[in-house]
């Protein structure tokens, strides 16, 4: 059989355009609806939730209740060391959301920026996005486009980042959609064998920003909503611009650059010349090998469930802990010194305070906005925005995410990471603040 026959024969070719759209639309494309502006997807995760309506609680705290139970039921819990503890902490979790849920327990606990919160704002919302961005997942990754974007994009991607052209349609589903999604489609796609340790590790702390949605909060929050799209490409020219550096130092750059074990390696082949046509074959390759939609979205489906189940019960429980930890301790006060170099080195303005409040992005990405409300400086209020973008790495929802998640990253090396993010990202944007808003 000649290859212009096999061409011909790819099934379905219509799917790569139909399906790759729909999924593009869903996940890239904001609309206004009413006074909201949001990608469809979370439009669609909204008439969810006002579907489910006071019902809405009771099914995450299902999701928690399951995501507690089946690690003991299947002995899982046992495997490891750090399965043992996360499946203590989700134990936790269950009983920090059951006290939210029937609003029992202390008065302190139950403060609304506290376990409430967490439940409300960051549960809730990754509770109801995985599963259902899941779905449309398959439509976006399972049909080619995954193939046809990462052979265009492997001059790009591969230089700078030292990830395959692929890897792209996770940093936009990241940036554009939500971290948990971006974090689902780098698991998915290392666990096929198509990403190595490495490159998932540097597409998970590289680029699984919170989403531009979460930006608008924090924008509001710190009074930036006037200088938007400032802040917007802003914050996504330093995240890049740090992960570029990251990626050639330790602890990134020693992480084993091997597939997930039992996977076979597809690595991405690397194309200098005729691109187009490459990446077209590409596409139609895995066009041949794709699923029907129902099998797709099914299987989708369930690992989104399984994700949520996985993710929420740490949610409440190591975001909490670190709620308290800002609030009730002096320890983002010591590790605001850690960070004091390097805010006062850029002549931030109040650099120990800064300090504090930017190391408090470790516990939640939205604290350092709560504690820089209010601040005069438009330069630090800036900087501020845009370092807890940056950062990417915090416990209350990030880090559980990624343990939940098969790519090879210790809680030590999220900690470094998170350090060398944040210290990295002060001192690029805030002389870049200083020259694009002044003082």
């Amino acid at each position: 059989m000649s290859e212009g026959t096999t061409v011909e024969r790819t099934p379905g070719v219509w799917r790569l355009v139909v399906y790759s759209g729909i999924g593009i639309f869903m996940f890239f494309v904001p609309l206004t609806i009413g006074d909201r502006n949001a990608i469809p997807l979370d439009h669609l995760v909204g008439l969810v939730q006002k579907g489910l309506g006071p019902t809405l609680p009771y099914v995450i705290w299902l999701i928690i209740a399951a995501g507690t139970v089946v690690p003991f039921a299947t002995g899982a819990w046992r495997r490891d060391r750090v399965r043992t503890v996360f499946a203590l902490l989700n134990v936790v979790g269950l009983v920090a959301a059951t006290m939210v849920v029937l609003e029992v327990g202390p008065a302190w606990f139950l403060e609304e920026d506290l376990a409430p919160f967490l439940f409300d704002s960051v549960a809730v919302n990754v509770g109801l996005l995985v599963p259902v961005g899941a779905v449309f997942l398959a439509l976006l990754v399972g049909y080619g486009l995954l193939e046809f974007v990462g052979v265009l994009m492997q001059r790009v991607m591969r230089p700078l980042w030292r990830v395959p052209g692929r890897s792209a349609v996770d940093a936009a589903a990241s940036f554009v959609g939500s971290y948990s999604l971006g974090l689902l489609i780098t698991d998915r796609v290392y666990r096929s064998g198509r990403y190595t340790g490495r490159e998932a590790a540097i597409i998970a702390v590289g680029f699984s920003t919170v989403s531009v949605t979460f930006m608008v909060v924090i924008a509001n929050a710190l009074d930036l909503m006037g200088m938007w799209t400032t802040y917007f490409l802003l914050s996504l020219f330093v995240t890049y611009a740090v992960t570029a550096i990251l990626v050639r130092i330790p602890p990134l750059s020693r992480i084993p650059d091997t597939p997930f074990p039992g996977a076979t390696a597809s690595p991405e082949e690397r194309i200098d010349e005729r691109r187009l046509q490459a990446a077209w074959a590409e596409a139609r390759r895995a066009l041949r090998a794709a699923p029907p939609l129902a099998r797709g979205v099914r299987t989708n489906l369930v690992e989104g469930v399984r994700m949520s189940m996985s993710i929420l019960p740490s949610i409440m429980s190591v975001g909490t802990f670190g709620l308290i930890l800002a609030r009730y301790t002096p320890v983002f006060d010591l590790m605001g010194y850690l960070l004091l170099p390097f805010t006062w080195l850029v002549r931030l303005p109040e650099p120990a305070e800064t300090a504090k409040a930017l190391s408090a992005g470790i516990a939640e990405v939205f604290l350092p906005a709560t504690m820089t409300a209010g601040a005069e400086d438009a330069v630090l209020r800036l900087v501020v925005g845009v370092v807890s973008v940056s950062a990417i790495v915090f416990f209350s929802a990030l880090v559980p995410c990624v343990l939940a998640t098969s790519i090879p990253l210790t809680v030590w090396n999220l900690v470094v990471i998170w350090f060398q993010r944040v210290a990295l990202s002060v001192l690029i944007t805030t002389p870049l603040a200083y020259l694009l808003v002044g003082s």
